[in-house]
């Protein structure tokens, strides 16, 4: 396999080799300078090469196999002349949508999606009506193909796009079968946006000389996206999704989760608090995937929460914000989500959630990516409220109905009850903003992201004492806990610990809520069976440990006071000697 340079110098479409018709598409359509894909694969595809392009979603790949392969279709001749195989039907609608209006001035060529979960019979229709290009689905390929509707032995031209995605999905034999099924004498191109040894086998099976060209570098993290993280534990990510979804200026939101499960449920919690919302995965049918989208488009929807499979294809010129619910284990799936935002000019934002344990993986992806992620925080209740209070001031001054009625009406109450107008106001934008918010749940999300900050920012070095010098370490009592100087007392017991069936958030709640501190101000929480020390720089003022001392978690009271360390021998509860067993006995 010849590895050839992506950069081919050219200043439009019209220095590719392409056909005047095809040329003219691309004016028409509003593409005036190649992607570097489309530079380095169309006149190498044009000349009748086969080729493996690693480039991903959102580089213009489409183009750059779809032009060359419009170039060889005979418009004369009623057979399927060129086959393009997609993982996902949304990606094969796609490609296919895209051929079609690359192809409008070419009298006579026809283009036809063949895919499951949609009706058998209009595929075989326009297959019998003699469309020349094919784009469809392995699955649905092989189904044709077993039942005489397609004859693929007068193809010129084989499309194998997003390859390793189709190997991922389990379709290598599927592959292996409708290749095979292909003239031998065919042009073939392979595009994957990785290039993993099972991808290299594929290519040295199917494909003759190819050269490749590699835009994988380039792909996704594009100067019009900004991209953020946010540390939030794994418990509470959906309550900070729909924060982070109550405060962006987005026209719509794409929301990333691993599981079909995840998507179900992260989508329908949405849904119920009120979201214009729903989900993408693997078991949603067909019909109600193009119903989704469609309203994706209109803007009847504003989120969407898919799999990275269902996604496939999916590129929608409203989405302004990626949300990724969960740090994707490769840097090429990071490049494949945000790649949905920050397309062809437009601006976007991706913000990815990361877990405090998280920060490492964090950084490897950044350098695999040449990225620097900005870290950010989840907007807190304050923030949220101040958002929604404001569009809804905005919406009530730009309305220009009847107001007297109304005027009367809130006239009235004042009068009658006495209340401040501005009080008044603000309770109404509190009811129709939030409906009715618990305050309870807000600050205990304020605190859980607090507290997941803080602990990130430690960092792994601080979270691992033995790293450091012994010399460094605070001095330790025998028992392990940590030994506080008496002139600078910084550490509290509490006499709740696991055996109260607890843990560390709900002792941060307490100190929070009764205390007045914030969670940055709380240091290190070492549980044990029936008690807890928690570590508070600088200590406490006296009526703030009152509070805090009276306070009840699971039911007990806290009782803080300062830790003396361990008890002495003479204050411990005395133990019977063991008895030793006399001889012959059992």
């Amino acid at each position: 396999m010849r590895d050839l340079p992506p950069d081919m110098p050219c200043d439009g479409f019209g220095d590719l080799g392409l056909p005047g018709a095809l040329v003219a598409a691309t004016a028409r359509l509003g593409f005036a300078v190649p992607t570097p894909i489309q530079a380095a694969a169309v006149p190498r595809l044009v000349a009748g090469h086969d080729l493996v392009g690693v480039a991903g979603t959102g580089t213009g790949k489409t183009a750059a196999f779809g032009l060359p392969l419009l170039a060889t279709v005979d418009p004369d001749l009623q057979a399927v002349q060129a086959l393009v195989l997609a993982p996902t039907r949304e990606l094969a609608l796609q490609v296919a949508d895209a051929l079609a209006s690359f192809a409008v001035q070419l009298d006579g060529v026809q283009v036809v999606a063949v895919y499951g979960g949609a009706p058998y019979l209009p595929q075989k229709r326009a297959l019998a009506a003699g469309a020349q290009v094919v784009v469809g689905t392995p699955g649905r390929v092989i189904d044709h193909l077993e039942r005489g509707t397609l004859r693929l032995d007068q193809v010129r031209y084989l499309v194998l796009d997003e390859a390793d995605e189709m190997l991922a999905m389990g379709f290598a034999e599927d592959v292996d079968t409708i290749v095979a099924a292909a003239a031998p004498d065919r042009q073939t191109a392979l595009f994957s946006a990785t290039m993993p040894p099972a991808i290299q086998a594929v290519a040295a099976a199917h494909l003759t000389a190819p050269v490749q060209v590699d835009v994988g570098g380039k792909v996704g993290t594009t100067t019009e996206t900004t991209h953020r993280y946010a540390t939030v534990p794994h418990r509470v990510k959906t309550a900070a999704l729909r924060r982070v979804l109550a405060i962006t200026d987005a026209a719509a939101t794409l929301v990333f989760v691993r599981t079909r499960e995840a998507a179900e449920q992260v989508g329908s919690e949405l849904v119920e608090h009120g979201l214009a919302a729903a989900y993408l995965s693997g078991d949603v049918a067909q019909a109600e995937r193009e119903r989704i989208v469609a309203r994706l488009r209109d803007g009847a929807l504003d989120v969407v929460v898919a799999t990275d499979v269902a996604a496939r294809g999916l590129d929608v010129d409203r989405v302004g914000l990626v949300v990724n619910m969960d740090l994707p284990g490769e840097p090429e799936t990071y490049v494949h989500r945000t790649g949905r935002t920050g397309r062809a000019g437009r601006t976007g934002e991706a913000l990815t959630f990361v877990t405090p344990t998280e920060t490492a993986r964090l950084r490897r992806i950044e350098r695999a990516l040449r990225l620097t992620l900005v870290p950010t925080v989840v907007p807190s209740a304050s923030e949220v409220a101040a958002a929604r209070t404001a569009r809804l001031l905005e919406r009530a001054a730009a309305w220009d109905g009847n107001l007297a009625t109304y005027r009367d009406a809130v006239a009235a109450e004042l009068d009658n009850t006495g209340t401040d107008a501005l009080d008044l106001l603000v309770r109404v934008a509190a009811v129709a903003s939030a409906g009715a918010p618990d305050a309870g749940a807000d600050a205990e999300l304020d605190t859980t992201l607090a507290t997941a900050r803080h602990k990130a920012d430690r960092g792994p070095d601080q979270r691992r004492r033995d790293d450091r010098p012994r010399d460094d370490r605070p001095p330790r009592h025998r028992s392990g806990r940590p030994r506080v100087p008496a002139g600078d007392r910084t550490v509290y017991k509490v006499a709740v610990g696991h055996r109260d069936g607890i843990g560390p958030g709900a002792l941060v709640g307490a100190l929070t809520g009764e205390g007045g501190l914030t969670g940055d101000q709380i240091g290190k929480i070492h549980m044990f069976s029936s008690f807890s020390l928690v570590d508070i720089p600088g200590g406490l003022a006296p009526e703030a440990a009152e509070r805090i001392a009276r306070a009840r978690v699971a039911g007990r009271r806290l009782n803080l006071r300062p830790d003396t360390g361990p008890e002495r021998p003479d204050q411990r509860p005395r133990r019977p000697a063991p008895r030793r067993a006399r001889p012959g006995s059992r």
